[in-house]
């Protein structure tokens, strides 16, 4: 404590005298110039007890504002606005005084003069300070200089080329600011000029020799990333950006995190606002359990939900190396939370009775699926036993263990499917809606594709361009919606809090991308030319695919609520009249592996189901071929009586 206090003194002290002479200095000053450089003419005891109290009462006066704890090296124009009112204040007081202790009346323009020298040196004293500062970090650079063009001359613009100019380890020559703005065009920024248009950056680039254009531009629209990045590419200048205001604010610093342009800036998401307070109450100090917790979205879970202070967060998961891996994050990454891995499938209703025992968790997140449309469409009795009946089981646990809330994440393929992982979610969705008698509050949320997925798109077109291409999209017009993963995540989370039992929750999506235009995109960002370095080939719809996909079967169906980005659907129950008979049923046919009735079965489940032509065609020839052993036995028994 000591060693701290001699550290602050040492600190401090020189400044604290420094400022002392100004005061003397501005107050000798103004004594000059009011008696034309003659102080044979003051009495000496007048111009000590002036020059004594204005140094008093001004130390005093900046004490108080806190102006010698202020980084000198980072001064301000609100450092300016302080240093004003510090001085005004200390004016206003010192005349008084001075008037009661001086032996003769001092001339009032003393105390005007006094009071602008005093404004003038103190704001000169801290700007050559930080001048010297940055005169020491101004060096020769560790790496050579990348001339750089700085595309947005607003604030963030600004701060970046300062913190560049700061940082000798930064490696960028700031050669000019780009701006959409034409009124900005003309205009120079700590003596650097503004370039205005966007269609000059290829020529300028060229004039001035750029190797790279800094993005700083935190609130621009996918549409503005993907058209600068065209420009920057069409100039043949390699492009970086800054994160969002939100990650800008966790950081340190902008320059620190310039970073690629991610293809999830092209989709120019806007930052999840959260109602904390209700999330905070579903979550804080009880036990979770996520199914699926390895998986992308299930471990994004585990993660969000860590934020909000759990008693203990049970990562229930089929895989088990990837489970590892997760139970190892949380570990590293929150300490203070429990994080108990459990293997197991949601189809072992006596292993879920095991973890529902040990751990009784409040909450559910089910974010354990089958979710890969062609596979699906290949594997329907599988997807059935683990869509629908892993659901169920996980769903009648939560009942007879007493969960407070249980949460479904559901897909928008689940909206009038065409393919057996949207009909397998449909069903999983009205089990669900039947179950909710007034105990556990069972909520669905359904939303689209996440970015980065396992199996999405992205990492199969980044691993297609690694490659050499080509890039494999299967129609020019398909359309899809994207978030990113903690984005959903967070959804789902605020969805849970704010819902009510039996209810789907939609997520607002935004606009849907069209794959082609992401697939460019991406192969601009890797720094190639669509169709002439990396081909775009197209494949055809796969089975089961649609064109573009749906949130709700029509917009009138859905009600807003307490959030902007999420809305109720207002869905019928399960619509057959015994659910426990249908799900014998639905069994019974799994087990015999009778692919035309499973459909069938889907198909008076979810009415609105309308099965891909492939798959109708396999339960043609299932049948067909089916029929042909029948057909054997009956000629061979034909053959074996007697003539």
């Amino acid at each position: 404590m000591k060693a701290a206090l001699r550290s602050n003194a040492a600190r401090w002290i020189p400044l604290l005298l420094a400022q002392a002479s100004v005061f003397t200095l501005a107050g000798l000053v103004a004594f000059l110039l009011l008696f034309d450089f003659r102080l044979s003419q003051v009495d000496a005891h007048l111009l000590a007890c002036a020059l004594l109290t204005w140094v008093i009462v001004k130390s005093a006066a900046f004490q108080v504002a806190n102006l010698n704890r202020r980084g000198l090296r980072y001064v301000s124009i609100v450092d300016v606005y302080r240093l004003v009112g510090a001085n005004v204040v200390a004016a206003a007081i010192s005349c008084p005084l001075i008037l009661l202790i001086a032996p003769a009346a001092l001339p009032r323009s003393i105390y005007f003069i006094d009071l602008i020298l005093s404004i003038l040196s103190t704001t000169g004293l801290r700007v050559m300070i930080r001048a010297a500062f940055e005169g020491m970090n101004t060096g020769q650079p560790l790496l050579p200089e990348k001339r750089t063009f700085i595309y947005g001359a607003g604030d963030a613009g600004i701060a970046l080329l300062r913190e560049i100019r700061n940082n000798a380890r930064l490696a960028y020559r700031v050669c000019g600011f780009f701006d959409d703005d034409v009124r900005k065009q003309g205009m120079s920024i700590a003596g650097v000029p503004v370039y205005a248009g966007g269609n000059r950056l290829k020529e300028l680039a060229a004039n001035h020799e750029i190797e790279l254009v800094l993005i700083a531009i935190p609130s621009a629209t996918g549409p503005d990333m993907t058209r600068i990045l065209g420009l920057c590419h069409a100039a043949g200048v390699q492009c970086k950006t800054i994160p969002g205001l939100g990650d800008v604010i966790e950081g340190n610093g902008l320059a620190g995190q310039i970073r690629d342009v991610a293809v999830e800036d092209l989709l120019g998401r806007t930052p999840v606002c959260l109602q904390e307070t209700a999330i905070r109450g579903t979550i804080e100090g009880k036990i979770v359990l996520v199914t699926g917790a390895a998986g992308s979205i299930g471990s994004e879970l585990c993660r969000q939900i860590a934020r909000f202070h759990p008693a203990g967060i049970v990562g229930f998961e089929i895989a088990e190396s990837p489970l590892f891996e997760i139970d190892r994050e949380m570990k590293q990454a929150f300490p203070k939370i429990s994080f108990y891995p459990e293997i197991g499938n949601i189809q072992n209703r006596a292993r879920l009775d095991e973890v529902f025992t040990r751990y009784r968790p409040s909450v559910v997140y089910h974010a354990a699926a089958y979710k890969h449309v062609p596979l699906m469409e290949e594997h329907v009795s599988e997807a059935i036993e683990n869509n629908v009946f892993g659901t169920y089981n996980l769903a009648l646990a939560a009942r007879d263990y007493q969960v407070d809330d249980f949460v479904l994440i559901s897909s928008d393929k689940a909206v009038r499917p065409t393919n057996i992982m949207g009909a397998t979610k449909r069903v999983a969705e009205l089990l669900l809606q039947t179950l909710q008698n007034g105990g556990t509050q069972y909520v669905m949320v359904r939303f689209g594709n996440v970015l980065g997925s396992s199996g999405s798109v992205i990492p199969i077109f980044k691993k297609q361009i690694a490659e050499g291409g080509p890039v494999t999209v299967t129609h020019p017009d398909m359309r899809r919606y994207f978030m990113t993963i903690p984005e959903a995540c967070q959804l789902v989370l605020q969805a849970a809090a704010i819902a009510e039992g039996g209810q789907i929750c939609v997520l607002d999506m935004g606009q849907p991308v069209r794959i082609a235009d992401l697939a460019r995109d991406l192969i601009l960002l890797s720094g190639f030319k669509p169709d002439e370095d990396i081909r775009i080939e197209y494949t055809g719809i796969r089975p089961g695919e649609k064109l573009c996909e749906e949130l709700s079967t029509l917009l009138e169906n859905t009600v807003p609520t307490s959030h902007s980005k999420i809305r109720i659907y207002a869905g019928n129950g399960f619509p057959h009249e015994s659910l426990e008979q249908w799900l014998d049923s639905l069994g019974a046919i799994c087990r015999s592996r009778d692919l035309g009735r499973l459909v069938m079965a889907l198909k008076e489940a979810v009415a609105d189901y309308n099965p891909s032509a492939d798959l109708l065609k396999r339960v043609i020839q299932s049948q067909n071929t089916s029929q042909i052993p029948l057909q054997h036995r009956h000629q061979e028994k034909s053959a074996s009586r007697p003539s």
